[in-house]
């Protein structure tokens, strides 16, 4: 028998690879038992519910986001370089073949208006990546009013890339951010 932490893994995994691929309410514990090899009953002892499943694989998810992003600004040798850097690692995530969009919007479509714990989770997400690029935006010494409209061009390629399905809209939002950052930094001197 596997134990709590393994098995807990092995759940929240099949669970993402599922609810990311088919939608969160296309699948259904049974396909999430199959997957990870855990029992129903196992499966109910790590998580109360599927929305506690969800909310698990969207923490997940976060992790994820965290480290892809650290991950890319590792590179960058100034704070204009980190912010540019959000879009290279959208244009690397774009490629995957499993590419299906952000999960955290996607979930909020399915079940946000249904789920307080899956929508505060998803704000919660979307909260950290804002106050993360206004951390950049800071260090780059450009306007404060700067930050939210990089998000937005981030958050925006993400939806239009999964929708288009190409990876054209981070080399298109990271040009925006370009000028953006152009000009902000232009007039705040």
């Amino acid at each position: 028998m596997i134990d709590e932490k393994t098995a807990r893994e092995a759940v929240v995994q099949a669970a993402d690879e599922l609810f990311y691929a088919h939608g969160v309410q296309a699948v259904g514990m049974d396909a999430v038992r199959t997957a990870a090899g855990v029992s129903l009953k196992r499966i109910y002892s790590l998580f109360a519910s599927k929305d506690e499943l969800i909310v698990a694989v969207l923490n997940h998810r976060t992790a994820i986001w965290d480290t892809g992003l650290a991950s890319a600004s590792e590179r960058a040798t100034s704070a204009r370089e980190r912010i540019l850097a959000i879009f290279d690692f959208l244009d690397a995530w774009f490629r995957e073949p499993s590419f299906r969009g952000c999960a955290f919007i996607n979930t909020h479509g399915e079940l946000g208006s249904t789920s307080t714990a899956v929508a505060d989770t998803v704000r919660e997400q979307k909260r950290a990546f804002q106050n993360y690029v206004a951390q950049l935006v800071a260090d780059a010494g450009a306007p404060p009013a700067l930050a939210p409209q990089l998000a937005i061009l981030a958050e925006g390629a993400q939806t239009t890339a999964a929708i288009a399905g190409t990876p054209e809209a981070a080399h298109q939002a990271r040009a925006a951010a370009e000028t953006l950052l152009d000009v902000a930094t232009a007039a705040h001197d």
